[in-house]
C-alpha cells in the first residue's frame, strides 16, 4: 500500500514523542490531551492538538489542525508521502479526513474502544467504499499515551467531585 515502514518501531516512537509533547499542551489549556504530528520525509510538516473548548468548535480535533497546517505548509491538498502520529486511534471523522487528504499511513498510540475510527469501532482507513486506504498502526508507546488520557480524566472527575463537596 505504502512505502512506509509500520514496524520500525524506534522511528516511530521519535514521532510519537513529539505528539505527546501536543498532547501536554492541549491538557495544561484544559483540551482533552491529544497530539498529533504529521511527517514527510523525517520533517514534521504539521502539528495539532486538541483545541475544542477554548475554539468552541467540534471539529477543532488536533488530526484535523495538523491536516490543515500540513496542507497549507505544503502548498497541497493531497498529503501523499505523509504519516499522521497520534496519540489516540482517530475517530471517524479524523480518519475520514485521514483519507481524503491521500495520507500514506496513521500511526497511532492508545485505541479508543468508544469512538476510533480505525479498527476499534469503525474502520473508516481500510473500507472498501471510500477511494483511497490508509495504512494503520497503533500501539506505539501505547501506555504513555493512554496515561496521559487516564491522569487528565481522573483529575477533572477529582475537580468536579470537590465542587460538588463545596456545595
Amino acid at each position: 500500500m505504502c512505502g512506509l515502514d509500520l514496524e520500525n518501531t524506534e522511528k516511530h516512537e521519535i514521532f510519537m514523542r513529539l505528539a505527546l509533547r501536543e498532547a501536554e499542551k492541549a491538557a495544561k489549556a484544559g483540551e482533552v490531551p491529544i497530539g498529533c504530528v504529521i511527517v514527510r520525509d523525517g520533517k514534521v510538516v504539521g502539528r495539532g492538538r486538541n483545541r475544542i473548548e477554548s475554539g468552541q468548535d467540534p471539529t477543532l480535533h488536533a488530526e484535523m489542525i495538523a491536516i490543515r497546517a500540513a496542507a497549507k505548509r505544503l502548498g497541497a491538498k493531497w498529503l501523499i508521502g505523509c504519516t499522521l502520529y497520534v496519540t489516540v486511534e482517530p475517530c471517524s471523522m479524523c480518519a475520514g479526513a485521514a483519507v481524503l487528504a491521500r495520507l500514506d499511513a496513521v500511526v497511532a498510540g492508545a485505541e479508543s474502544g468508544k469512538s476510533g475510527g480505525c479498527g476499534s469501532v469503525k474502520d473508516i482507513l481500510d473500507s472498501d467504499s471510500l477511494n483511497h486506504r490508509v495504512a494503520y498502526r497503533s500501539g506505539v508507546l501505547k501506555g504513555e499515551c493512554a496515561l496521559i488520557l487516564s491522569g487528565f480524566f481522573r483529575e477533572l472527575r477529582a475537580e468536579k467531585k470537590e465542587q460538588q463537596t463545596d456545595e
